[in-house]
C-alpha cells in the first residue's frame, strides 16, 4: 500500500493547478493563497477579479515551500519552398520547389517553486532545435534527436508589488512582442524579426550573444498606480568578447488603460478574457547599440467574439563608429522593424482566424556596409525583407490544447550582379498541435 500512496501523493503535487501573473492564487489546502510559479501563463487568462478580493481577508498561515511543473509541446507537419528560411533542400535544389517536413517543433519543461513568502524562482528548457527537422548539411541528414538546453533561470525577490527583482537567464527586450510567452502567441510561432539579432546563430551573427532571446543579469519591474503602470529595467552581459565591454542596458515603460496586466511574459491573445489596452516603449542598448520603439496590444471584446491587434515600431542601429572595440557597426546596420498582427476570436466555434505583417528595413550608414566595396543600394536591399501570412487557430481547451493552420510567405532580394538584384517571395504552409500543461 505505501508503494501506491507514495507516487499518488508525488502526482498530486505535479498537477496542483497553476494561476497566472502576479496575484496569488486561491487553492491548496484550506483555501491556502498562492503565488503564479510558471512564467507562461498569462495573468489575465484565469486569474479572476473575485479571486483577488477573496485573497485579500485570506488568513495567512505558516509558510511552506511548494512548487509548479508544466510542459509546452509544439509539433508541426509543413510544405515549404526550399527557399523559406529553414527549409530542406529538395533533390533539384531549386528555391522554388516545395519540400514536406514533420518535427517536434518545441519541447519545453517548467518548473516554478516558492521559496519563502517573498522570493521563487523559474525554469525553462528547450530542444535548441526541432526534432525530425533537416540539420542544415548538404547530405540532408535529419534531427533525430536533440538534448535539452536552459532558456529562462532566475530567481525573482517581490519586495512589494511596485519593486520586484528578477536575476538570472531571461527574456530581454524593450519591446512587448519580444517579451511573449511561447503558450499563448496567436500565430503559428514567434514573429520573424521579434528577437533581431538577438537570438540564433544564423540570425547576423547573433551579435548580443543571447540564448533564444535570453540574457543573463538583473532586471528590476514594478507595478504602480493600481497596477496599471508597469516599468522594466534591467542590466545584463549583452555581448561579451573582452570582458569589460558596457552592460547592456533595457528599459521599459508600459500603461494599462483597462485591466491591469501582471504577466512578466506577455500573451499574444487573450481569447476574450478581460479588456486590454496596453501602450508601451523601451529601449534595449549597448556600447554603439540602440533599439527603440512603441508598441501597442489592445485585446477586446467585439461582437460575438474579441478582437485582439498587436502593434510594434523598432528602429535599430549598432551606431557608425570604426574605432571602438565595443562597436557593434558591422554587425547591425541601421534599420527599422514595423510588425502588425491581427485577429478575431469566435468563442462559440473556438476558432481564430488570424494576419500578421512584418518589414525589416535596411537603412545603412557608409560605415556599416560590408563586405568593403559592396554597393549601397544593393546591401540594404539584400539585408531587408518583408514578412506576410495568416492562419486559423482552433482551440479545444484554450491554450491547453489547439491546432494552428497557417501560411507565411518572406520576400527577399538576393544580388544577381554587382549593381544588379532580384526579389522573390517564398512560402510555408504549417499545421502545429500545441499542448499545454499546467
Amino acid at each position: 500500500m505505501k508503494k501506491l500512496l507514495i507516487p499518488a501523493a508525488m502526482l498530486a503535487l505535479c498537477v496542483t493547478q497553476a494561476y497566472a501573473g502576479e496575484l496569488p492564487i486561491l487553492g491548496g489546502k484550506k483555501g491556502k493563497p498562492k503565488k503564479n510559479l510558471l512564467r507562461e501563463v498569462p495573468d489575465v487568462y484565469i486569474v479572476k477579479p473575485e479571486d483577488a478580493n477573496a485573497v485579500k481577508d485570506t488568513v495567512i498561515e505558516e509558510f511552506k515551500p511548494s512548487f509548479q511543473v508544466g510542459s509546452i509541446v509544439h509539433m508541426m507537419a509543413s510544405m515549404a519552398q526550399v527557399g523559406y528560411p529553414g527549409s530542406a533542400m529538395s533533390s533539384e535544389g531549386k528555391p522554388e520547389d516545395w519540400v514536406k517536413g514533420a518535427a517536434l517543433y518545441r519541447g519545453r519543461i517548467l518548473v516554478g517553486g516558492q521559496l519563502s513568502r517573498k522570493g521563487s524562482f523559474f525554469l525553462e528548457t528547450e530542444l535548441p532545435y526541432p526534432v525530425g527537422s533537416w540539420d542544415g548539411s548538404k547530405t540532408g541528414n535529419k534531427n533525430s534527436q536533440a538534448f535539452l538546453v536552459m532558456l529562462d533561470c532566475q530567481y525573482e525577490h517581490k519586495f512589494s508589488e511596485g519593486f520586484q527583482v528578477i536575476a538570472g537567464s531571461q527574456l530581454v527586450s524593450g519591446n512587448r512582442n519580444g517579451l511573449q510567452g511561447a503558450a499563448s502567441l496567436m500565430a503559428n510561432d514567434f514573429t520573424f524579426y521579434q528577437y533581431a539579432y538577438n537570438t540564433f546563430a544564423y540570425n547576423a551573427g547573433q551579435p548580443l550573444n543571447s540564448n533564444y532571446g535570453r540574457d543573463i543579469g538583473v532586471n528590476f519591474r514594478g507595478l504602480l498606480l493600481n497596477s496599471k503602470l508597469e516599468y522594466r529595467l534591467g542590466f545584463f552581459t549583452g555581448r561579451y568578447k573582452y570582458g569589460n565591454e558596457p552592460l547592456r542596458t533595457v528599459g521599459r515603460l508600459v500603461y494599462n488603460f483597462l485591466d491591469a496586466d501582471k504577466s512578466f511574459y506577455y500573451s499574444g491573445t487573450n481569447l476574450g478574457k478581460g479588456k486590454t489596452i496596453s501602450l508601451g516603449v523601451g529601449a534595449d542598448m549597448q556600447a554603439t547599440y540602440l533599439n527603440v520603439g512603441p508598441d501597442l496590444f489592445i485585446d477586446l471584446p467585439a461582437g460575438p467574439g474579441s478582437i485582439t491587434l498587436n502593434t510594434a515600431f523598432q528602429y535599430i542601429t549598432g551606431g557608425t563608429s570604426t574605432t571602438s572595440a565595443f562597436s557593434f557597426a558591422q554587425q547591425i546596420p541601421t534599420a527599422t522593424i514595423q510588425l502588425a498582427e491581427l485577429g478575431y476570436y469566435f468563442p462559440s466555434v473556438k476558432l481564430q482566424p488570424w494576419i500578421r505583417f512584418e518589414n525589416h528595413a535596411v537603412s545603412a550608414d557608409d560605415a556599416q556596409l560590408h563586405p568593403a566595396g559592396i554597393d549601397k543600394d544593393v546591401f540594404n536591399k539584400t539585408n531587408s525583407s518583408t514578412v506576410f501570412g495568416g492562419g486559423l487557430n482552433y482551440f479545444f481547451n484554450g491554450y491547453g490544447t489547439n491546432l494552428r493552420l497557417s501560411y507565411v510567405t518572406k520576400t527577399a532580394t538576393t544580388q544577381t550582379g554587382p549593381t544588379e538584384t532580384e526579389t522573390k517571395a517564398y512560402g510555408q504552409a504549417w499545421l502545429q498541435l500545441q499542448f499545454f500543461l499546467f
